[in-house]
């Protein structure tokens, strides 16, 4: 199922550019984030909105577990390239310079861009304008030795969305072009989601991703850099002479008084936790089949936990596991990540901003101290992140239901 506007403004093509996959060197490098890199995602709402979920930065930190590494959101919702929407407190800095500072300040080895979407609203009239500013800012990101990873806009998923969503993907378009003229990795947001068969319980207001939307696009992500899909579909071949399953999973030989079987899964990469919205968009990314069972009903456990349980026949066709010991520590982990990065919001966002770094710092700048305290539990944090990054090894069993 197609959004309604999809067909309509494809066909339209006032100054509608094709879209066509941009093949770069940069794209077909692997992506590796290395022990030290300092990774900041700069742009408008769509980074600031996943503070509240965490997914984004969760699909990176899984992917390298072991190494130490940084990540900053400095997403602003509305913003620009030119930092309009940092204009909030003070004047100088400019909002362009405060945006540069704060990026500056972060001290990035590798940098998400995800700007276009307030631009576009200009249309065909501020394309020139706009590529100025992001090649300005891309500039700045080559300065400080970063890498930068271009994101497009994200598609309106409103019945009246056509002439915004053709000027979205106008935009779009334009930074792939950026991408393949400065040689930078791009990665289309417009097209998956425009594409996903259930598209309309991405977001709940048509603008704006809820937590299933950033779900779907921290996998959109993650398929634009390279990785491999980290579905994990186990097949188990149960037998009393000798079971069997499939990697990453291996057959226990001693087994509790009331299990058929045992069975430990040694995961390279902790699942992502299902958004408590809208699960079933994403269960079957973690699914299980057992063959070889009697007529009869059959659970699964994760110690004294039910994980799922079902008929010889429902084993045989497959069943979504979608929770259990691993679950539960990535559930801990995207909660680290959205504690520390709230921690880091109000330390480079604080409320009276004015009043502490702004041109009012002669009334409360004695306050600077307290920001400055914070580093220690968002280092603290990190710390916390890294340990529980790291896939533990799950043991299940199969037995009989009672």
């Amino acid at each position: 199922m197609k959004h309604p506007c999809f067909s309509k403004y494809l066909r339209l093509g006032t100054y509608l550019l094709v879209l066509i996959p941009l093949f770069t060197s940069a794209q077909t490098r692997d992506f590796v984030l290395k022990d030290g890199d300092r990774v900041v995602f700069v742009g408008n709402g769509l980074f600031e909105n996943d503070l509240q979920f965490g997914y984004l930065e969760f699909a990176l930190t899984t992917r390298f577990p072991t190494r130490n590494i940084v990540y900053r959101n400095l997403g602003w919702s509305g913003d620009d390239v030119f930092g309009a929407s940092r204009s909030y407190y003070t004047n100088p800095p400019t909002p362009y310079q405060l945006l540069i500072e704060q990026i500056t300040q972060a001290q990035p080895t590798v940098v998400f861009v995800g700007y276009g979407a307030a631009e576009a609203q200009e249309g065909q009239a501020g394309v020139a304008k706009f590529k100025a500013g992001y090649n300005q800012l891309l500039d700045v990101i080559d300065q400080l030795g970063a890498q930068a990873i271009l994101l497009s806009p994200i598609p309106v998923l409103t019945a009246d969305a056509e002439q915004r969503n053709r000027d979205l993907q106008l935009y779009g378009n334009l930074i792939a072009t950026v991408a393949k003229e400065r040689n930078k990795r791009f990665i289309d947001l417009f097209d998956p989601i425009l594409k996903y068969d259930t598209y309309q319980l991405l977001m709940d207001d048509g603008y704006q991703l809820n937590e299933a939307g950033y779900y779907f696009l921290s996998q959109v992500v993650e398929t634009g850099l390279g990785f491999p899909d980290r579905r994990r579909a186990i097949q188990v071949k149960y037998s009393k002479n000798g079971s069997s399953v499939s990697a990453p999973a291996e057959v226990l030989a001693s087994v509790t008084d009331h299990a058929l079987m045992a069975f430990r899964i040694n995961d390279p990469l902790l699942p992502f936790p299902l958004p408590a919205k809208h699960p079933e968009l994403f269960e079957d990314r973690n699914s299980m089949t057992i063959t070889g069972l009697k007529k009869g009903f059959y659970k699964l456990v994760d110690g004294n936990k039910l994980i799922q349980s079902g008929s010889k026949k429902a084993w045989a066709q497959g069943l979504p596991v979608t929770q259990g010991s691993s679950f539960d520590q990535s559930n801990r982990l995207i909660k680290l990540i959205m504690k520390k990065n709230e921690l880091f919001f109000y330390q480079y966002r604080p409320l009276n901003r004015t009043y502490i770094v702004g041109f009012r710092s002669y009334e409360q700048g004695k306050h600077t101290q307290e920001l400055d305290e914070m580093n220690v539990t968002i280092k603290w944090l990190e710390t916390q992140i890294m340990l529980n990054s790291q896939p533990k090894p799950a043991i299940y069993e199969l037995r009989a239901a009672e």
